[in-house]
């Protein structure tokens, strides 16, 4: 499945792993300011925000995964299968109807902050709508954050529920309260040598170093993933500049990646963690590492023409090269 995460040190940082049993042909793709987008059911926006993220380019479309705006504001989609549910359109709804496939650029081409938004999502109705016959819509939830906040928004049956996120990351199932609620099954987790409290008739050996973190769930479920990537993350320490940030943040996903051979989805399919993104949300930078290539690469959205009409796409380097030094 999937793990997404924020982290701040000097700068505000944004990414996850896409972990799926195989690839869509994923692109990095910027859409410039006055690349007009325009969706099934509400006004097209002809000037807006420039988007740069991860996407499957279909129909000359960009179906976006995860992206930052250049306003610092970051998005990223989950599988939520069996819980995410959208609405029919409703040609008498006065809200605004946006299909699930429409919703990134929606929300990353007009809003600058989560406060900004929240405003938005009080008269939003996510449609059930595919882009196509062919691609019906994903079952999603969806991690927002800026440097100043953090929410989840999960369309369900009973309705849009948002919930603030004060961990910074989330995962797949169940909905987000349960797996904030399971973070209380782990009082005594700590990045110290433990201290033996089992009982007092026994004298337990630490009877190593490096045992911080005793007892943190270490399987691929969603669940244990969510618990651990939050462990990870509020832990970490890194110093302030880019390079040591965005090694650090790429660690952080490192310790919830899915290993080829470990998850299996199909006979002989296997999850993989297919990429890793790691966006700088203030410089507008998109780092990305993949399964084959653990070189990080990097493209930065403000070299390129943000005041164009037509949007840029790059794609994922996925072969990996070995750096002999003899």
């Amino acid at each position: 499945m999937c793990t997404a995460a924020t982290y701040q040190s000097k700068d505000f940082y944004f990414g996850r792993n896409l972990d799926y049993e195989f690839s869509y042909g994923e692109q990095i793709v910027i859409l410039p300011r006055k690349y007009p987008l325009h969706y099934r059911h509400a006004d097209s926006i002809e000037e807006h925000y420039a988007i740069i993220g991860t996407a499957f380019v279909l129909e000359n479309t960009p179906l976006y995964y995860d992206a930052i705006n250049e306003k610092g504001l970051g998005i990223a989609g989950l599988n939520f299968v069996g819980n995410a549910a959208y609405k029919d359109y409703d040609a008498n709804c006065t809200k605004d109807q946006i299909a699930q496939f429409e919703f990134i650029p929606w929300i990353l081409s007009q809003c600058a902050s989560v406060r900004e938004v929240k405003e938005r999502l009080n008269n939003l109705s996510l449609l059930a709508e595919p882009f196509n016959s062919h691609l019906p819509s994903a079952q999603l939830h969806w991690l927002i954050a800026d440097k100043e906040a953090c929410i989840v928004v999960e369309s369900m049956s009973d309705g849009l529920h948002v919930y603030d996120n004060p961990i910074g990351a989330l995962t797949n199932n169940p909905p987000f309260p349960y797996q904030m609620f399971a973070l209380n099954n782990y009082p005594g987790l700590s990045c110290h040598q433990p201290r033996p409290t089992f009982a007092d008739q026994l004298a337990l050996d630490s009877y190593s170093r490096g045992l911080g973190g005793l007892g943190i769930p270490g399987d691929l479920s969603s669940q244990s993933r969510f618990v651990k990537v939050a462990f990870t993350k509020l832990n970490s320490l890194s110093l302030e500049g880019e390079l040591e940030s965005v090694s650090q943040f790429f660690h952080i996903l490192d310790s919830v990646a899915q290993q080829r051979g470990c998850c299996e989805v199909a006979k002989d399919k296997y999850e993989i963690t297919l990429y890793s993104s790691c966006y700088n949300a203030d410089k507008g930078i998109y780092y990305y590492t993949t399964y084959d290539n653990h070189q990080i690469t990097g493209i930065d959205m403000h070299k390129e023409n943000l005041d164009g009409t037509e949007f840029i796409a790059y794609p994922m380097q996925t072969k990996g090269e070995i750096t002999w030094q003899n």
